[in-house]
């Protein structure tokens, strides 16, 4: 259904541009909050039949996995590849717990309810989830 490949140092613009795509927001915001957090080692490509529909950052630290960003495309997005790479993210991450934080009003909150993220923190702009295993 998909494949991960590697996310090389030069991939930024590449990444910029999905994650503009796929969650439109001010373009110079995007650059700024994928520079903050680029990891190129953690990240990896989500491609179906070759084309690049997604990436993710899933980096390991102290307290467990912060998933600093996952983007899917709009035109793939509600076909199951989410869900399908998140289940397989979960499960990578074993017994430890995963943290994320999502725009406030994104969709993307619904998501990761459904995937047994619960809330456990809030700013003015993102609400933070925590996921047990």
């Amino acid at each position: 259904m998909f494949t991960l490949s590697a996310v090389a140092e030069d991939d930024f613009d590449a990444l910029v541009a999905i994650r503009v795509a796929a969650l439109p927001d001010s373009p110079e915001r995007a650059r700024e909050r994928l520079e903050e957090s680029f990891y190129p080692q953690h990240s990896r490509f989500i491609r179906v039949a070759g084309e690049t529909v997604g990436f993710y950052t899933l980096r390991p630290a102290f307290d467990g996995f912060h998933l600093e960003h996952f983007y899917v495309l709009p035109a793939r997005q509600s076909c199951g590849i989410g869900s399908a790479v998140m289940r397989l993210l979960l499960a990578e991450c074993g017994t430890q717990t995963v943290f994320v934080g999502v725009l406030r009003d994104s969709p993307a909150n619904r998501f990761y309810q459904r995937h047994g993220f619960t809330p456990n923190g809030e700013s003015e702009r993102a609400i933070y989830y925590t996921r047990w295993q």
